[in-house]
């Protein structure tokens, strides 16, 4: 009799974990939509939409695993799908929105114009390669044991940061009337500049460690929500000052580590001799 009545809770265990596999793949899908949809909005010259899209998809994309990992329900498969989504997602949905927003509308000569095509299609064509080969380094590096350091960095700038930043640009701008000649140029330095960092050895926080139960409640939820009603109200200032922020700490952090090294009698810190971890 108890024997069944094990079988039977097990039976039900089994059940209700594989219902709730279930959840992380539907935000996962979530985002591969949202991806999807940004490219559709893009292609019909609606380059904001596409911007908020890659916005929540970003949203998504964190929530899928952190579900999964509060309900016990990480496995490959998740993995597997999670980076695909971000192909999607964070790779040729930005990749083609910075191209459509960025490039062809310059003014100037026809040669101009065609030669800021081009590099425009190099460069953002770079972003989704190295992108993608960043994915690919993560999946590889989840097979190995998890440095030290692991839940403190990421190595090399995260793709939804990268894609983040190009989003938050169209945001701000919303349209493509100060394009010119010159700025398309810089626009493509840019996304250059992104692609490099993604593929880098450059450490940017992951944040991993940042527990609001260990900080004070009351006054982490009060920066929180006005975190978020300043989103809100102001959002085009808000996310772009925090893309950039973003963005330039990693390189900002390896230039302080460089001087402190070079400065005589210079400690190094612990951190800085272990690998950290490298995420989507």
């Amino acid at each position: 009799m108890k024997k069944t009545r094990r079988q039977g809770r097990s039976q039900k265990q089994t059940s209700i974990h594989r219902s709730l596999s279930i959840v992380p793949s539907l935000f996962t899908i979530g985002n591969i939509f949202c991806g999807y949809y940004s490219i559709t909005s893009t292609l019909h010259g609606e380059w904001d939409r596409a911007a908020v899209l890659i916005g929540i998809g970003y949203i998504l994309d964190g929530l899928d695993g952190r579900i999964a990992r509060l309900t016990k329900t990480a496995s490959d498969f998740g993995v597997q799908l999670d980076s695909i989504a971000d192909v999607v997602t964070f790779g040729a949905a930005p990749g083609i929105l910075a191209f459509s927003w960025g490039f062809g509308a310059g003014a100037g000569p026809e040669a101009l114009v065609a030669k800021h095509d081009n590099f425009g299609f190099l460069a953002t064509f770079a972003f989704v390669v190295c992108g993608a080969l960043r994915l690919a380094r993560f999946n590889v590096q989840t097979k190995k044991p998890a440095e030290t350091s692991a839940k403190r960095y990421f190595v090399g700038l995260p793709i939804p940061a990268g894609a983040g930043m190009i989003a938050a640009v169209v945001h701000f701008f919303k349209t493509n009337a100060l394009m010119s000649g010159s700025a398309s140029f810089w626009w493509g330095v840019l996304i250059v500049v992104l692609a490099f960092l993604m593929i880098s050895t450059v450490r940017y926080s992951s944040f991993k460690e940042f527990d609001v139960k260990k900080a004070k409640p009351s006054l982490a939820l009060a920066a929180i929500a006005m975190l978020i009603g300043l989103i809100i109200f102001y959002s085009e200032e808000m996310l772009l000052a925090m893309a950039t922020i973003y963005v330039s700490s990693g390189p900002m952090m390896n230039l302080l580590q460089t001087v402190r090294r070079s400065v005589p009698g210079g400690v190094r810190a612990p951190s800085e001799s272990a690998h950290g971890n490298i995420k989507s």
